[in-house]
């Protein structure tokens, strides 16, 4: 099991203050990814302290990650592209797999390139069900 972490600083103003840090060009792809993940998962709350990156959690002592279902971030450009990303818990990522065709992927984070366009209702879906694998773990 994770060793949960309880540190929770950051809050909104670590994720404002993260999204306007990046590059000019992706600030209104990260500003998307966030309103897609706060309409998702009304209520939780938004951190930067877990790998100091936007997350999202919901308190409950039984939750692993110490509640974390959900992380965004910039990739600097590799080569000539730059990423937007959404990590989130296995197995999200193989379980919708064919709406994900055309993004890099790994086990846990999907890589939208930042000069296309990055559905919300695919985000949305997405982070509901990584907090339904997140619940289902802790049941």
């Amino acid at each position: 099991m994770a060793r949960r972490v309880s540190l929770k600083h950051g809050g909104a103003s670590g994720v404002a203050e993260y999204i306007a840090n990046a590059p000019k060009r992706v600030q209104d792809k990260l500003r998307q990814i966030r309103a897609a993940i706060r309409k998702a998962a009304p209520g939780a709350t938004e951190r930067t302290d877990y790998f100091q990156m936007p997350g999202y959690s919901y308190d409950n002592e039984g939750y692993d990650y110490d509640g974390m279902f959900v992380w965004f971030s910039f990739k600097k450009p590799s080569f000539t592209r730059s990423y937007v990303r959404l990590h989130l818990r296995p197995p999200v990522i193989q379980d919708h797999k064919k709406e994900l065709a055309g993004c890099a992927t790994t086990k846990a984070i999907v890589s939208f390139p930042a000069d296309r366009a990055i559905s919300s209702a695919l985000v949305k879906k997405l982070v509901r069900a990584s907090l339904k694998v997140m619940k289902d773990r802790c049941k």
